[in-house]
């Protein structure tokens, strides 16, 4: 019997993965378990590296599904990114993504469709990767334009949390538009658009904050 299996990971362990879940089964996903990584770098920590990641490993069996909310929850890394998807769907693992409903199957064997495939695989992790480090560059040059100065450092307090900002992502890649957004999380149009059109500089904000 197969099944279908959820993979979270947040980067703190204050910050609530229940969002991530609730975005799959509205997706149409029929998710039979849960496996979550609680405060893990996606960008330092790979996932067969993880608590939870290892299990993934040993329970995934062959034509089992594991659903993401997008590539990045495996890792930010392209080379931790591609090499995780190639061992699970050398292990006849389905992987799917709740963002862009994106499906890679190992079972294809026409060239075509491995290579179409494949290019998709190399360039959803190559932007997990340019995300994660303009998000570590923004943060960065904050650090080394306010030296010594915490205040300045840290910047104005963002207005969202991190589950708000994690939320207001979630429904921009699905599509969602501003209105939407802003009434599902109570945060106002502009400051829906700005993440939209900031995102690593909104990120940046909150890690500079500890949110």
């Amino acid at each position: 019997m197969t099944q279908t299996i959820l993979y979270a990971r947040v980067s703190t362990v204050d910050q609530d993965l229940s969002h991530q879940r609730t975005h799959a089964e509205k997706a149409g996903f029929h998710i039979d378990e849960v496996v979550a990584d609680h405060g893990v770098s996606g960008v330092s920590t790979r996932l067969a590296e993880r608590t939870e990641g290892k299990r993934l490993f040993d329970m995934l069996r062959r034509g089992d599904t594991l659903v993401v909310r997008w590539v990045d929850r495996l890792g930010r890394n392209y080379e931790d990114v591609t090499e995780a998807i190639r061992l699970f769907m050398k292990k006849g693992v389905i992987i799917r993504t709740v963002i862009n409903n994106m499906t890679f199957d190992g079972s294809t064997s026409d060239p075509t469709q491995m290579a179409v495939r494949d290019a998709l695989i190399a360039f959803m992790a190559a932007t997990a990767q340019a995300q994660a480090e303009a998000s570590k560059e923004a943060q960065r040059a904050g650090i080394e334009a306010n030296k010594g100065d915490v205040t300045k450092y840290r910047g104005k307090k963002p207005s969202y949390s991190r589950d708000q900002f994690n939320t207001v992502v979630d429904m921009i890649e699905l599509g969602q538009g501003a209105s939407a957004i802003a009434k599902a999380t109570g945060l106002t149009r502009q400051t829906i658009l700005r993440i939209r059109d900031e995102r690593g500089a909104s990120e940046a904000a909150l890690s500079r904050w500890g949110l």
